[in-house]
């Protein structure tokens, strides 16, 4: 082996100087990487102590505990007030008709007054000359529940579901 080498010399110090150039090149980029993160380091830590710094993400951390808390119960009103909305009127709809046909206008009418999910109760008032009369039918999911529905009730119903809102009877 060590004949290799004495025949080989030149070639031996050839390649050890390309070794040495080598090394030398990745010991300055080192250098400048560690330049580069003792500014940045400096840049970070400047005006302040370690502690200061600890103590700064601690105080965030804990805002941070506090805003997720408070997201939370948020998070709760809302659900709250999405199932209220969901029971409070949203469509109303309304016919006007005159129940008896020889005499008197649409003084009569009925109003059905839904929640989000097509529930609620229809109000029918029949008025005639001696008197007024006021009946109420609850309603759930479109359909009658107890009581059979008019053909006028069933249309205010309609009128509801699509918005249409009031209306005299065609």
């Amino acid at each position: 082996m060590l004949s290799i080498i004495q025949d080989n010399l030149g070639l031996s110090v050839i390649g050890a100087a390309i070794v040495d150039i080598l090394l030398l090149i990745w010991n300055i980029f080192l250098h400048l990487n560690i330049s580069r993160i003792k500014r940045n380091q400096q840049q970070l830590f400047s005006g302040k102590n370690g502690a200061d710094l600890e103590k700064t993400i601690l105080e965030h951390a804990k805002n941070m505990k506090e805003l997720d808390r408070d997201i939370q119960d948020l998070y709760g009103i809302s659900n709250q007030i999405h199932n209220l909305a969901k029971k409070s009127v949203h469509k109303v709809g309304i016919v006007r008709f005159n129940p008896f046909k020889d005499f008197g206008g649409d003084q009569s009418f009925s109003v059905a007054l839904l929640d989000g999910e097509n529930s609620g109760v229809v109000i029918s008032a029949l008025h005639s000359r001696e008197s007024n009369r006021v009946y109420s039918k609850p309603v759930e999911k479109g359909k009658a529940v107890k009581y059979p529905l008019t053909d006028e009730e069933l249309e205010a119903i309609k009128r509801a579901e699509a918005g249409a809102g009031a209306g005299k009877k065609a």
